[in-house]
């Protein structure tokens, strides 16, 4: 059995008001070393908050915050790339990176070698006013590795990346993981945040609406097959006494049933003497999934580091 890894980014009874309105409350999780983890929840459910905490961009009025550890190395602990980008829009790709690395003692060597990395050198000599958002998004991300970090922290590093850019990404962060690296990044699609993650923290209106693994939450909202059928009462009976007790009566008069095949519901059809009519299959879409884990949560005030996210 493998020792636990150590933590390398962890929240306590985190808390934050604006105006005398909650923007997070009591939020706490753990993200072990070495692992990818997704902060996920819709517009205004205070992830960028809970991000600008992290980072010291703004004070909790409660909970602590606990970043780094043995893997993270001196000096080299956290790379962030926060929702404003920070981008100085007169200046080329490569003076940008450059400006920001001489910031940090990094050499042009290292720049030349990110830009190659993230798939900008072939327009490292543009005006970042020029760039796609995705690019844009892009030159934030070489920007946050310039320091070759152990953690990196990006605030909605999928924002306007086409197909290919967001399959790199993804690439990137596994193996990132795979290398010792840990990951906390932003999502407002469960759908978008899913290939990467080991671990989610879902936000609703401030608070920790889900936390654990996405394998976890696909249990608990299976996709399901949609069933006619002439007595829809005897196969569910069936299928109960066969352990398939997830089965729902919809308005319509048909079953949505979970974690039975095909096959199962029709030989338990079979042997209830049931005649099916359709079996249609219903795959629960990740977004369907936030909106139901979110969606009986109380709206969040935006803050000054831009809407909590």
């Amino acid at each position: 059995m493998s020792a636990p890894r150590s933590p390398a980014v962890s929240a306590t009874g985190l808390a934050k008001q604006f105006d005398g309105l909650d923007a997070v409350r009591d939020v706490s999780f753990t993200i072990p070393a070495g692992s990818t983890a997704a902060l996920v929840g819709p517009a205004d459910s205070g992830k960028t908050t809970v991000l600008s905490l992290l980072l010291g961009l703004s004070r909790p009025d409660s909970g602590t915050v606990a970043l780094g550890g043995p893997e993270s190395g001196s000096g080299r602990a956290i790379g962030a790339m926060t929702q404003e980008r920070g981008l100085c829009p007169a200046r080329t790709v490569r003076d940008e990176v450059r400006v920001f690395a001489a910031a940090a003692g990094v050499s042009d060597d290292r720049v030349d070698g990110l830009l190659a990395l993230t798939r900008l050198d072939t327009v490292a000599g543009l005006r970042v006013r020029m760039l796609a958002p995705g690019l844009r998004t892009r030159v934030a991300l070489a920007i946050a590795l310039l320091g070759d970090p152990a953690l990196l922290i990006l605030d909605d590093p999928f924002a306007g990346l086409e197909p290919g850019e967001r399959a790199w990404l993804l690439d990137y962060l596994r193996g990132h993981a795979r290398r010792g690296g840990t990951t906390l990044y932003t999502s407002q699609s469960l759908a978008a945040a899913l290939p990467a993650a080991d671990q989610l923290i879902v936000l609703g209106a401030g608070s920790v609406v889900y936390q654990g693994s996405p394998r976890r939450l696909r249990r608990s909202h299976p996709d399901r097959l949609i069933v006619g059928a002439s007595s829809p009462i005897a196969l569910a009976t069936m299928l109960a006494a066969r352990g398939f007790t997830d089965a729902v009566m919809r308005p319509d008069g048909r079953l949505a049933v979970a974690e039975a095949s095909r096959l199962e519901i029709e030989a338990a059809a079979r042997d209830a003497r049931v005649q099916l009519t359709e079996l249609i299959p219903e795959p629960v879409h990740p977004d369907r999934v936030l909106a139901t884990l979110t969606r009986t949560a109380a709206p969040v005030m935006p803050t000054p580091y831009g809407a909590p996210r």
